[in-house]
């Protein structure tokens, strides 16, 4: 199945560490795809931009390994397969233009860079080759090929997802369910009393195509977890993920980086797994159960990993089991999601199964993944969403003015774009095809989407009609001043204007006497509606009390007093 230089080596390796289990079902084909959904934070000395953070990625030139990729459907016509084609026809219209644009005919300017066309650009990185990982202190190292590696970034959502492809060839089932388990977390969760690090790989080993090392994990230095977390309140990125990402810096790091990112989700990142044997059906229900939740391997006697009535509706729950028979073009084929995992077993004997151009391969590796890419968006931007209305809200200084100015700016901004996210990248259907319309329903209801959807949709609402009251309270507090100043200033007006009486007759004075009474009575007046102005609201409670029929005479002229008592308000 592999086909780089390497193969042959990593194959090779990778039998002989699996022959120590070779009572358990063999993997002859093996391939993991982690998603890692991040969110994008603003470097503290950025200026605001219009463009989106692929642009400073792209200008980066030389000084970056990620390299914008130009796939299929960006580039020559002659890379564009009956795979690719068959990927494109399986979603709906409205998710074509999200994944793929309108097409070069009317996005020429994309050729150059643009951005009218697709809203996702994809980067990628080709110097890493391998990675040797060991499961646990004293297991044999396993190489597994490095597929490829890129960047998902979206127009006008500040989430990016790093897509990482692995495979190998004869691996032990339980060396899969290992690597399933322990690969995909960003940091250790704790440790043993002896330091071992709990739940990930004892060492992960980033390989150059010559066999150097690039980078290694980290995941044994307990205590540079632990000071990271006392003085940051964040969680710190283990080495080999954080120099994957480089130029990107973790938000917490002292490193520059124009490109700062931040955990928005579990520490373990959503995984797709392809496995092929050559009996499916010798596998167990214990070994779909802990392939299907991701829980590693178990003793060789070993059970169920859980309760069996917690499991009593697993088949219902976790199974798409279609094409679970003995017939048809990939027979045995079963598919397993738990919305943080989706994994497909099948028969190594059949062609279709394995085929990269049109089987199940191919489907595992184009439609499927990117049904599991648009599920895991979906619910990073949600999240992402919810972490932007906390933030506003813990920079909001009601004694501030400038503070609540900048509150409204941003929970209006984030109701813009909410709002364009939904009419964007939001999809309740992304297929009319049977399989994938099922499977993409099966990630969503696991991840709660719609739930989450209609929470972030109800706090977006509920801050923009707090805005909206508060914005009709102020205007209708603008008005009652208004009138009260009116009510008086008409007070004076009908009194100095009565049949026209002039209480001095000036009106055959020399000009400059005129205008020194013009500029006395312009004084005085515009000091009297400040005046006015400024005991509006006591002015509003004394009319009140006037039109007021239960209040005596003795209340309406407390009320009165009010106005210049200080401290009355």
């Amino acid at each position: 199945m592999l086909n780089s230089p390497s193969a042959t080596m990593l194959t090779e390796e990778n039998t002989v560490a699996a022959a120590v289990r070779a009572d358990t079902p063999t993997v002859r084909h093996f391939r993991q795809a982690l998603l890692w959904p991040l969110r994008l934070m603003p470097a503290a000395d950025a200026k605001p931009a219009h463009h989106g953070p692929w642009h400073v990625l792209r200008e980066m030139g030389d000084a970056s390994p990620w390299r914008e990729e130009v796939d299929e459907y960006t580039g020559d016509s002659s890379r564009f397969h009956e795979r690719h084609y068959n990927e494109f026809v399986s979603f709906l219209p409205y998710v074509q233009r999200f994944l793929y644009g309108e097409g070069r005919a009317r996005g020429a300017t994309d050729s150059t860079g643009g951005d009218g066309d697709s809203p996702m650009r994809i980067f990628r990185r080709h110097d890493i080759a391998a990675v040797r990982v060991v499961a646990r202190a004293g297991d044999a190292p396993v190489m597994l090929q490095v597929i490829h590696c890129d960047l998902y970034f979206f127009f006008d959502i500040d989430v990016v997802l790093l897509n990482l492809e692995v495979g190998a060839d004869d691996l032990g089932l339980a060396q899969a369910q290992e690597i399933l388990y322990r690969f995909g977390r960003a940091y250790p969760s704790g440790w043993e009393p002896d330091g071992t690090a709990l739940h990930c790989m004892a060492s992960v080993e980033w390989l150059a195509a010559d066999g150097r090392v690039l980078a290694r994990s980290d995941a044994q230095q307990r205590e540079a977890f632990l000071s990271h977390v006392a003085q940051h309140r964040a969680p710190r990125i283990s080495s080999h993920w954080a120099y994957l990402m480089q130029p990107l810096v973790t938000d917490y790091s002292d490193e520059p980086g124009a490109l700062r990112y931040r955990q928005i989700e579990y520490y373990r990142m959503p995984v797709m797994a392809y496995l092929s044997l050559d009996d499916p059906r010798r596998l167990t229900r214990d070994d779909f159960v802990r392939l299907a939740l991701v829980t590693g391997a178990g003793a060789t006697d070993a059970h169920l990993p859980y309760a069996d009535h917690h499991l009593a509706d697993f088949e219902h729950k976790y199974c798409y089991d279609r094409f679970w028979v003995n017939a048809g073009a990939a027979p045995n084929t079963r598919y397993l999601c738990n919305g943080h995992a989706l994994v497909v077993v099948g028969d190594a004997q059949s062609e279709f199964f394995c085929c990269r151009d049109r089987g199940v391969l191919a489907q595992f590796r184009h439609q499927h993944f990117l049904l599991f890419l648009i599920a895991h968006f979906q619910k990073a931007s949600l999240l992402m969403f919810s972490d932007q209305l906390v933030e506003a809200l813990k920079r909001l200084d009601i004694r501030s003015t400038p503070s609540v100015k900048q509150f409204k700016r941003a929970i209006r901004a984030s109701f813009e774009r909410f709002l364009r996210f939904t009419h964007r990248y939001w999809f309740h259907e992304i297929s009319e095809q049977a399989q994938v319309r099922a499977l993409s329903h099966m990630c969503a209801t696991h991840l709660g989407l719609d739930p989450l959807y209609d929470e972030v949709k109800s706090r977006i609402a509920d801050m923009n009609t707090y805005l909206d009251a508060d914005s009709l309270r102020r205007q209708a507090s603008t008005v009652v001043r208004l009138t009260v100043v009116t009510l008086f200033g008409l007070i004076g007006t009908i009194t100095t204007g009565f049949l026209g009486m002039n209480l001095l007759a000036e009106a055959d004075a020399p000009l400059w006497r005129k205008a020194i009474w013009f500029g006395v009575v312009f004084v005085a007046t515009t000091w009297l509606t400040i005046y006015t102005m400024v005991k509006s609201q006591r002015l509003s409670d004394f009319i009140d009390a006037l039109s007021n029929d239960r209040l005596g005479f003795r209340g309406k002229l407390a009320a009165l007093a009010r106005v210049w008592r200080p401290g009355a308000d």
